[in-house]
């Protein structure tokens, strides 16, 4: 037989799951402290972002569907838009946060309504925003377990990046090749595709076109070299990786190709014929492979480059 004094704690422990009340938990805190974010955001921009345009202001604009461009002239910030919440991929530079929030509003969102931020990889041109958006929507964010690293330390410790830091920014979620992330009726694949960072990420997705069509989007992490070593590695393993991506997108199909750089999917172009009337101006399956070979000979070219040249000559 239940005693009176038991049977009066089930009937409060149903009573307060019934109510929904159960225990508070805190949130892990952020890692970038507010006076670090606002120093990040008032520093000049460097020679080669303002040669790239990296901070340059445009005008954001739906691709397809619910994929939009809220980023920079010169780095890929994408938005993807739910009734349940938003994703968005990439943060550009920490300078980059107020106008990528001020994108997403144009577009009549609201960046409180963010539920997951994704990095593809942890170079501050695509991470140093990170903790200034995170800190702005109260996100959850996702990325490798090899760049995860990186981006708690607010500093990756090869190649040519190495001497910028950024605001650290909290990983909250850890995926691994062929993870899911789901939001609503959206379903993001994460393909890990290393080389340009350990942990470099790649994001597919499906979505509609003007026509109603179903198509595949790829936002690809990097395969360029980006001024790092090869001869010797920036990092461990860094020619294997490379090799093995060249090797495992030779196998992969795409209608839409995007990437974190203008340069890589003719960005400006493309918006330009879609605002001439073409629709589905990023629609193009033949893309991807053409970049994938495109790099992979890139990459040929400079180790055997590398490997010819005298020590002291080498990147």
């Amino acid at each position: 037989m239940i005693s009176t004094s038991r049977r009066l704690f089930l009937c409060l422990t149903a009573t307060l799951m019934l109510a929904g009340c159960t225990q508070t938990i805190a949130p892990a805190p952020r890692l970038a402290s507010d006076a670090q974010i606002a120093a990040a955001q008032a520093a000049p921009i460097d020679e080669t972002g303002i040669a790239m345009r990296w901070n340059d202001r445009l005008a954001p604009f739906t691709i397809l569907d619910n994929v939009h461009f809220v980023g920079t002239q010169g780095l890929g910030v994408f938005l993807i838009t739910t009734p349940q919440g938003h994703i968005l991929i990439d943060g550009a530079l920490a300078q980059s946060v107020p106008q990528i929030l001020d994108n997403i509003r144009a577009l009549g969102f609201d960046p409180g309504d963010i539920k997951y931020l994704l990095n593809t990889h942890a170079h501050y041109d695509h991470a140093a925003g990170l903790a200034g958006l995170q800190r702005a929507s109260g996100a959850v964010m996702i990325a490798s377990a090899a760049d995860r690293p990186y981006l708690e330390a607010g500093a990756v410790d090869h190649g040519p990046t190495s001497d910028t830091p950024f605001p650290p920014v909290r990983v909250d979620r850890m995926v691994g090749d062929g993870d899911i992330v789901t939001l609503g009726d959206t379903t993001l694949t994460a393909l890990l595709t290393p080389g340009h960072s350990p942990g470099c990420t790649s994001w597919t997705l499906t979505a509609t076109d003007s026509k109603g069509v179903p198509r595949k989007v790829f936002l690809h992490c990097s395969a360029s070299l980006g001024g790092q070593s090869l001869v010797p590695e920036a990092y461990p393993g860094m020619i294997a990786n490379y090799r093995a991506t060249f090797a495992k997108v030779r196998g992969l199909q795409a209608d839409v190709f995007l990437a974190n750089h203008d340069i890589f999917f003719d960005l400006h172009a493309k918006r330009a014929r879609q605002l001439a009337g073409q629709a589905d101006a990023f629609v193009v399956p033949s893309e991807l492979q053409l970049f994938n070979t495109e790099m992979e000979q890139d990459f040929g070219a400079a180790l055997a480059k590398q490997q010819a040249a005298p020590e002291g000559q080498r990147p």
